[in-house]
């Protein structure tokens, strides 16, 4: 992947790349709200995250004109502690500052995962109505290990879709399925910020920025983010 058109920050810790990621993500909400009246706003699960949503919580926030939206879910119910909207509503929402109608968590369906992903396909076409795909102010993501981001594991089916937004997503390695936006309806973002902390992403940041374009084998690489946000013990 070619980075050289794209916004690298680099922090000297995971405590100071979250403090970046709260405020810039606070001035881009407001300046949504300022301009449109609403900003969209697509959030990603994990321990990095927690934290930013935490400082974003404390932010004097347009609350009543921003939507909030899941990038992907595990197959839980949400009094699961491994629950992304659990996490979110304890940090971010814990306030509820946010008119519930304006949060939007995946509709989790255990025992039929494409029903579950079927019905928030359809929750982000009424909501993004007249658009080819979803119109996000905002998307976070995070960066795994083995490269994934959201819940496009390496070797699985969602990587090849095209053209649904949102999909259930059968993670062999995992023994289970994962929900996640598909790399189309994430790339329609206007901001698209990857959140990578810690030495062990070195690897996958060096894969994903590497010269050998293999999305099947580093998902990442389907995405086009227009900022990466990165600790310095994270760099390759």
């Amino acid at each position: 992947m070619n980075t050289s058109n794209k916004q690298t920050i680099v922090s000297e810790t995971t405590a100071e790349l979250q403090m970046q990621v709260a405020l810039a993500a606070a001035e881009l909400i407001r300046e949504a709200v300022t301009s449109r009246g609403i900003a969209n706003v697509s959030l990603s699960g994990g321990s990095t995250p927690r934290r930013i949503y935490e400082l974003l919580a404390e932010e004097d926030l347009p609350w009543n004109h921003i939507h909030w939206f899941w990038g992907d879910e595990r197959n839980v119910t949400p009094d699961s502690d491994q629950s992304n909207e659990r996490m979110v509503r304890e940090t971010l929402l814990k306030d509820s500052r946010t008119p519930e109608n304006q949060i939007h968590p995946v509709t989790v369906e255990v025992e039929q995962p494409a029903k579950g992903a079927r019905a928030y396909e359809e929750t982000l076409r009424e909501h993004f109505q007249g658009s080819d795909a979803p119109q996000w102010d905002l998307i976070l993501l995070g960066l795994g290990d083995d490269a994934h981001t959201a819940s496009l594991f390496p070797g699985t089916t969602a990587l090849h879709e095209n053209q649904r937004w949102f999909i259930e997503n059968w993670v062999e390695k995992l023994d289970t399925f994962r929900y996640t936006l598909t790399a189309p309806a994430i790339n329609s973002g206007k901001n698209i910020w990857f959140l990578v902390a810690g030495e062990s992403k070195q690897d996958a940041l060096r894969n994903v920025w590497g010269e050998t374009r293999d999305p099947s084998d580093y998902p990442s690489q389907l995405i086009c983010p227009t900022r990466w946000y990165i600790t310095r013990d994270a760099q390759p």
